[in-house]
């Protein structure tokens, strides 16, 4: 169920801006990261999240629902970043946005590694694809 879960909320306003990938395509960046690659890395993501999510969820830990609350927030940043970005177009909001999320990302490898180490550790891809996503967005806003 949290598999299910995380794939639904994660990539919900996705489905809405599918129809702007034309418009991205049009834009400028640093350099062109294959189309491909973007479902198949959230789909690893999103697997390795909800992994860490579980593990987190059985815990017995006091810490718990801190870390599952926080998980939930940096899920709905994460989603409504696509929103911000691919629907609205707003690469500038987006970039303060997903600076936000890469913080609360940090903040969730903190409170899942205080529960679980592994937990924590199975996030580390995720922050270093958002760092990378953050550096992409970046560059955007300054070349358009």
């Amino acid at each position: 169920m949290i598999i299910l879960i995380t794939f639904i909320v994660g990539s919900f306003f996705s489905i809405f801006t599918m129809n702007n990938m034309d418009t991205y395509k049009e834009l400028s960046k640093p350099f062109e990261v294959p189309a491909i690659l973007f479902p198949i890395v959230w789909s690893v993501l999103y697997l390795l999240m909800s992994i860490s999510c579980y593990i987190v969820s059985v815990s017995n830990d006091k810490s718990r629902n801190k870390a599952l609350t926080v998980y939930g927030v940096q899920l709905a940043f994460n989603s409504l970043w696509s929103l911000i970005f691919f629907g609205f177009g707003n690469y500038i909001l987006a970039f303060i946005w997903i600076i936000i999320l890469d913080v609360l990302i940090i903040y969730m490898i903190i409170e899942f590694y205080k529960v679980n180490k592994t937990a924590g550790l199975l996030q580390i891809p995720y922050l270093l694809w958002a760092l990378f996503a953050s550096y992409l967005n970046l560059m955007i806003a300054i070349m358009n």
